[in-house]
């Protein structure tokens, strides 16, 4: 193995940085402009192609093609484009079988002479599977089989030697993810929709729906127009969000008393006064269908710590908390 103690030089390794992001975004630079010329077509054909197809998109590539490859897949599937990922290797020791007539390949080699892929490209010859290339190879054994050619621009890789993949893998990268998310925006996708993919982590939880949160039923701090300060507190206290509704006779939320409406209010008797002394009308809320981000702006900007959750007639369904923002992860 071939191993030498790296020398590190602050400055020298900044340097180096900033040419690798410089060289890579010429890269990318180039790659746009070939999205306005001669990959235009290409590349709104092999949209067009992935999003008719009733089956999966198989991404297929080797090496850092591969690796790249693996996340296109995952963006894909994870967009509503049903996706995975198969080794060229793999592939011709059975997993050919995982590939049907209805679906489109993608596969990517930089140099489009990859011989590992010779097996999956004479599978989609033999059996009319459409094949997409992404590769910088216009006359490659690769292009020369695809149905569609997405031809990357040649540039200068990163690596001072020009050969570990560095831009090509970037613009790669980048071609994928732009046509995940054009597939994605044709097929009307919404953030609803990727928490359906996506449920996990901070990214699931953040798609969250207030209603899926909220306590509501009994659980819900609601006291009625006239109601005494005392009784009010000892709702409060009782339910623990740091304030309650307060609802008219028809069940509709006329307002809110909060924490901080009582201890503006410590100067005055509190037991001589009613809800509708102290409390402050026209209250901040949301509906359950409020995205659970959108529920914690609005806490942030307010600087509050719950949220009265109505339903279309402004009549009250729940209560949301900071805590309860907290609890899966948005906070």
């Amino acid at each position: 193995m071939i191993k030498r103690q790296a020398k590190v030089d602050g400055g020298g390794a900044i340097a180096s940085a900033i040419r690798t992001i410089e060289t890579e975004k010429a890269g990318l630079v180039a790659l746009s402009s070939a999205l306005e010329g001669e990959l235009h077509d290409a590349l709104c054909d092999a949209v067009r192609l992935i999003g008719d197809i009733t089956g999966r998109v198989i991404v297929t590539g080797i090496g850092k093609s591969g690796h790249i490859g693996v996340k296109i897949a995952a963006s894909l599937a994870s967009t509503g484009t049903p996706a995975f990922f198969v080794h060229p290797v793999e592939a011709t020791h059975g997993d050919l079988g995982m590939i049907g007539r209805d679906d489109v390949i993608l596969a990517l080699s930089w140099s489009g002479e990859t011989a590992e892929l010779q097996g999956i490209v004479s599978y989609s010859r033999r059996f009319s599977i459409p094949l997409v290339a992404m590769t910088s190879g216009e006359r490659s054994a690769l292009a020369r089989a695809a149905d569609t050619v997405l031809l990357l621009p040649k540039a200068l890789e990163a690596c001072p030697h020009g050969l570990a993949p560095t831009t090509s893998t970037l613009m790669q990268l980048a071609l994928g993810d732009a046509i995940a998310v054009a597939l994605l925006e044709a097929r009307g996708f919404t953030a609803t929709d990727f928490k359906t993919f996506h449920p996990g982590g901070k990214l699931g939880a953040s798609l969250s729906h207030v209603g899926d949160i909220m306590h509501g039923g009994e659980n819900m701090p609601l006291v009625a127009l006239g109601t005494s300060m005392p009784d009010a507190v000892h709702m409060l206290a009782m339910k623990r969000y740091g304030c309650v509704g307060v609802v008219d006779d028809e069940g509709v939320l006329a307002g809110i008393v909060t924490d901080g409406d009582i201890a503006r209010n410590l100067t005055r008797n509190l037991a001589e006064l009613t809800v509708d002394d102290v409390m402050t009308r026209s209250p901040k809320t949301v509906k359950p269908a409020t995205l659970a981000t959108t529920a914690l702006g609005l806490l942030n900007q307010h600087n509050i710590s719950a949220l009265i959750v109505t339903d279309e007639t402004f009549r009250p369904v729940g209560i949301v908390h900071f805590h309860d923002l907290l609890r899966i992860g948005v906070a």
